[in-house]
């Protein structure tokens, strides 16, 4: 890693001339900066298939009669590991590389350790999983297509009441040394405040923890009605599974670190049932989700749509249309590289997107607006390896997330 922080120090080639769009180095690149190693790589396999859709849908594309050529765009793919280290080599090494924009990282913690470098250096960051308090407010340069846990994860706790008013006793787990889940479980708990109820036992765990029963037990021993759960998908899926072992039976609602179909081969069949807060509905009937759709299925048949993949798709393709819509109007004619970044940033932030997670703009803060959210439960198949996450309530938040968004048609 040191050798790439070096590396990383050096001249930035921001004063690079931006070559022409038919020129033969005319592509710029855009890189990412993913989990493909470590607990989180579950997510990144999900974000790397859904970039690797949005390059091909973006593939697709044709100038219209009149406009000027396409700007093409070449893909950089660094592993952003589950550790802040490595994002931040990851993100050191491709702005040496003298990308356009960055997609990443997978984690919040390591946004927070990585997104100050690139907002340093000018270069515009598009978080495609980052939900935690804080992440536009970095700098001017960071904005996110993953809408913050304040606005999703009350949504599943309301549907846990709603199917029984009668749930008085809630204890709550949550992975202490991860900025994720102490953001999310401090929402969580919040919303339980607010309807009343105080939990009977708060369980903190570690990121790498896989072995809950010391937890489980004392949470267990105060007889509680509902669980609710901010811990990634590897620890969250096996503290489900041992949940129900050890003779819990009553309602689970976890966060969005467990909103992967990942999940199912660790919990298996007692992921049936569990309730989660979503930004995605494969449901969403509109022309780009079932283009989504149909691009999934032809890539990798045997996998359903999710949240995380369809916000990899979505960070990719705002950033191809911003650039296309700078490129129609000459943003990226005699410049260099860091005049380039600049003017991106502003146009993407001023564009309206119609993506798979429904329309979306972003705030002047780079703050997510997305008008229409969801929530599912776990449906296992009878052989408690595969399943889905149904839709069970598709609600619109006064607002959107961080503003006020058209609803998505249906």
């Amino acid at each position: 890693m040191g050798g790439l922080a070096v590396l990383g120090q050096q001249a930035d080639p921001a004063a690079k001339a931006v070559p022409a769009a038919d020129a033969p180095n005319g592509a710029l690149t855009i890189g990412g900066v993913i989990a493909l190693t470590g607990n989180a790589n579950l997510y990144g396999q999900d974000q790397r298939l859904g970039i690797s859709l949005a390059r091909e849908w973006a593939g697709s594309r044709r100038r219209q009669p009149g406009e000027p050529p396409l700007r093409p765009l070449h893909f950089q793919l660094q592993d952003g590991g589950s550790d802040e280290a490595t994002a931040i080599a990851g993100f050191n090494l491709l702005i040496r590389q003298g990308v356009l924009a960055l997609i990443g990282p997978t984690l919040s913690q390591q946004a927070f350790a990585a997104d100050p470098i690139a907002q340093r250096r000018g270069v515009p960051v598009v978080a495609p999983s980052n939900t935690a308090k804080g992440i536009p407010q970095i700098g001017p340069f960071i904005s996110r297509v993953s809408a913050q846990s304040s606005v999703i994860a009350p949504l599943s706790i309301s549907e846990a009441l709603r199917r029984d008013p009668r749930i008085r006793r809630v204890a709550v787990f949550y992975s202490q040394d991860d900025a994720f889940s102490t953001s999310e479980t401090a929402i969580f708990q919040r919303t339980l405040r607010a309807r009343g109820l105080t939990p009977v036992s708060v369980q903190r765990t570690q990121l790498a923890d896989n072995d809950f029963q010391i937890p489980i037990t004392a949470a267990l021993q105060a007889d509680p009605q509902l669980v609710v759960i901010s811990i990634q998908a590897v620890g969250g899926g096996n503290l489900v599974r041992q949940l129900r072992e050890l003779g819990y039976r009553g309602a689970i609602v976890v966060g969005n670190g467990m909103n992967t179909p990942n999940i199912y081969p660790i919990c298996q069949r007692w992921c049936d049932g569990i309730l989660i807060a979503q930004a995605y509905s494969p449901e969403l009937d509109t022309p780009v989700n079932r283009t989504f759709r149909n691009l999934l299925r032809g890539s990798s048949p045997d996998r359903s749509p999710s949240q995380i993949t369809a916000q990899a798709f979505t960070a990719y393709q705002v950033l191809f249309e911003a650039v296309q819509r700078l490129q129609r109007r000459g943003g990226l004619e005699n410049v260099n590289l860091g005049q380039a970044r600049k003017a991106l940033m502003e146009e993407l932030l001023a564009g309206q997107y119609d993506t798979p997670l429904g329309p979306i703009r972003f705030t002047p803060d780079g703050e997510l607006v997305q008008g229409q959210f969801y929530v599912a439960q776990v449906r296992m198949d009878p052989g408690g390896r595969s399943g889905r996450f149904a839709l069970v309530r598709e609600t619109g938040v006064s607002g959107g997330a961080g503003g006020s968004a058209s609803p998505p048609a249906r």
